[in-house]
């Protein structure tokens, strides 16, 4: 995964293992970063990176 690379939802949902309501959950809430080019929303690769890490930070 590139990190400038840019993720659809379904392809955060496949590699979180998560609903499609989950994520638009976390992308509301702020807590997963994303942007919107016309009607798309895209989630950077560095931003699933870091959600990843910030919640292997919090199991720990």
């Amino acid at each position: 995964m590139r990190d400038d690379e840019l993720l659809t939802v379904a392809e955060v949902m496949a590699r979180l293992r998560l609903g499609r309501s989950t994520v638009y959950d976390l992308i509301r809430s702020r807590r997963l970063p994303s942007v919107t080019i016309g009607r798309c929303r895209r989630i950077p690769a560095s931003a699933l990176g870091d959600f990843i890490a910030g919640q292997m930070e919090r199991a720990a």
